[in-house]
């Protein structure tokens, strides 16, 4: 199972929890909920997954699950939130290592598409699964869309205001690079093709060129 913490506070103080511990930690309790429901929202989808399934693999209870998320809605969004909040993190780390102008850009796009590659199953629950259904979830993808397009956007203007790249619509031009790396992004999801190094070797240099910029 995958936990999308890449360290638990226990783990970066070099702790061991003990099995009493775990069993009255909330956190922890939370966390194997989680990752139960990731495990089989991916291999059975949304609709044909039970809660009496999660709570059975998280070897917790369906009044567990209710305690931390209200409904199976909720649940599924919170795992798309986590989703979102490690790329979120793994780009805004990509970046800080880098000065303003094109090679923040890039490495925003190249954390980003790397991300992807490195978790297909929390991927495919927020570009496949929650794509048709319903508007809570359509509204959720969106607003991830709109999250990371805006993150793009930031660095563009940047790129732009140092005088890496010419003056260009970044809205229109962050948002029709999301565009293309779901494009690309969804097929491997589905068909696991290209496989991730492909995707960064040919869609880094196509996007960075439409901008003017080649390295």
């Amino acid at each position: 199972m995958l936990y999308f913490r890449l360290t638990s506070r226990f783990e970066d103080q070099g702790q061991t929890m003990k099995p009493e511990q775990t069993a009255r930690d909330p956190d922890h309790t939370r966390e194997r909920i989680l990752d139960a429901a990731l495990d089989r929202f991916a291999s059975k989808g949304y609709h044909d997954t039970r809660l009496d399934e999660i709570a059975e693999e998280s070897g917790t209870s369906k009044g567990a699950i209710y305690f931390h998320f209200p409904n199976k809605e909720r649940l599924f969004l919170a795992l798309v939130d986590q989703f979102a909040d490690l790329l979120e993190r793994r780009v805004t780390e990509a970046i800080t290592q880098e000065a303003e102008g094109i090679v923040r850009v890039e490495a925003a796009l190249r954390a980003c598409l790397e991300t992807f590659g490195k978790y297909r199953r929390p991927a495919k629950l927020l570009l496949v699964q929650a794509v048709g259904l319903g508007s809570a979830f359509e509204k959720k993808r969106m607003e991830i869309n709109d999250r990371f397009a805006g993150l793009i956007q930031t660095y563009i203007e940047e790129a732009i205001a140092v005088g890496d790249i010419a003056p260009v619509d970044t809205e229109v031009v962050s948002h029709a690079w999301m565009g293309a790396i779901y494009a690309v992004v969804i097929r491997w999801v589905y068909t696991g093709e290209p496989e991730p190094q492909r995707i960064l070797s040919a869609l880094l240099p196509l996007l960075l060129k439409s901008v003017g910029y080649e390295r």
